[in-house]
């Protein structure tokens, strides 16, 4: 018998806002939480699958950013799409309590605090991409698009150049 899909606060706010989306489901139990490895478990490619990165600026001001799991964030790239003169990683240990989600199970949508979002404009060319779904084991697929219309961002060149 199928395990029941439990709704996550980010599958919430799609259905609210009538956004289509598919929830994906991963077993975590043997640790291997990464994007990479999240990819391959739900068999799509490391290009589809996002991260969702959180960040401060000088000014105090947090935001989060989505890049595919793959790369990496440029945090002068990212600082300059923030408006910011310099922008860094929020440190883990202080991630549940400023998003309400734990690492591994970050969702850009559903923070206790909207922030500003900015996603990697690699995305603005794929018809779906997938994002966590706020818990550890369950991501959602959705178009990129919608994903901006429900978080209020904005695609930017934020990734590494390879």
């Amino acid at each position: 018998m199928a395990k029941k899909i439990v709704k996550t606060n980010a599958a919430r706010i799609l259905d609210k806002e009538k956004i289509a989306h598919e929830v994906l489901q991963y077993d975590p139990e043997d640790g291997k939480i990464d994007g990479v490895s999240v990819a391959a478990k739900i068999g799509f490619s490391p290009e589809m699958v996002y991260k969702t990165l959180v960040a401060a600026g000088n000014s105090k001001q947090n935001y989060v950013f989505v890049v595919p799991v793959a790369e990496e964030l440029d945090l002068k790239a990212a600082a300059k799409a923030a408006g910011e003169k310099k922008i860094e990683m929020v440190p883990v240990k202080e991630i549940l309590g400023l998003t309400g989600y734990v690492r591994g199970g970050c969702s850009p949508l559903g923070m206790k605090k909207a922030f500003p979002t900015f996603i990697a404009e690699q995305a603005e060319s794929l018809d779906e991409i997938i994002v966590s779904a706020g818990k550890i084991g369950m991501q959602l697929k959705l178009a990129p698009d919608d994903l901006i219309q429900a978080t209020g961002g904005r695609y930017a060149a934020i990734v590494i150049a390879g």
